[in-house]
């Protein structure tokens, strides 16, 4: 029998791409593993039980953690990965548009964080796994608020995994480059669209649907996760793909002035 037999794990956004390959990889790894849909369909991981969830709302998330306390027990480890993308020059979304942004891949992390923290305070144990990207760490022109919404994760992430240590709690990072998948279709639309950055615009689609030619699957980004709840030695960062593991690298090891330079090339900038 599986060690992970008795354990409980919750994935939030479960039900497609990376969120689905992850509850699918813990599910076969012995977990027992609850799911969260915003508007559940019926067409379920296999080995999942799916629960409404809208990470958004307080209400919501109580609800959702003290139901699978209440069949389990316990909630031995939170994937947090309900997110959404924003592509376009910053100066084209709103102040209440970037909220919206950040209400689920900020606040909904911490509504999910807060609502399970005390139970596994209370069992002196517990993993928990932030769906970051290769942009929570370097520049990521015309994402900028899509960047920011990760940079602020990543520096909450950090600082969260000294707090919680004492606890025998720890939180690591899953930093996937280009994943292939339907995110891109689903991010939001700038809210405010400007002429001067229509070009712009095209060209970053673009990109990104170049990119998508040589991404990583969700399961690739699932197996990081499998590791991060499961290793014995757990690491805060885990990036996921070539890509991410060199740019960290470059951006580690470059001047600054040189990474410039090559980002700017790389989005086709002017220098």
């Amino acid at each position: 029998m599986s060690s992970n037999s008795t354990k409980t794990a919750l994935v939030t956004g479960a039900s497609s791409g990376i969120g689905r390959a992850s509850a699918e990889a813990l599910a076969r790894a012995g977990f027992t593993v609850f799911g969260t849909s915003r508007n559940p369909s019926g067409d379920n991981p296999s080995g999942v039980s799916i629960l409404a969830c809208d990470v958004t709302k307080e209400a919501s998330v109580a609800s959702l953690v003290s139901e699978v306390l209440a069949r389990t027990g316990r909630i031995d480890v939170l994937v947090n990965n309900a997110g959404l993308g924003l592509f376009g020059g910053a100066e084209e979304s709103s102040a209440a548009q970037v909220q919206r942004l950040f209400d689920v891949n900020l606040f909904g992390v911490i509504r999910m964080i807060n609502a399970v923290l005390p139970s596994m305070r209370a069992r002196g144990e517990g993993r928990i796994i932030n769906l970051s990207s290769a942009v929570g760490f370097v520049p990521a022109p015309y994402s900028a608020h899509y960047a920011a919404s990760k940079f602020a994760l990543e520096g909450y992430s950090e600082s969260l995994d000294h707090e919680v240590r004492a606890f025998n709690v720890r939180v690591s990072l899953i930093e996937p480059g280009t994943v292939k998948g339907n995110f891109d279709q689903s991010a939001l639309e700038p809210d405010t669209r400007m002429v001067e950055y229509d070009a712009a615009r095209a060209w970053v689609h673009g990109f990104y649907k170049k990119a998508l030619l040589t991404a990583v699957m969700p399961e690739n980004v699932a197996d990081a996760a499998l590791l991060a709840a499961t290793a014995p030695r757990q690491r805060l960062r885990y990036p996921v793909g070539k890509v991410a593991g060199q740019v960290r690298l470059l951006r580690r090891l470059m001047p600054a002035r040189m990474f410039d330079k090559a980002l700017r090339q790389q989005f086709g900038l002017p220098a």
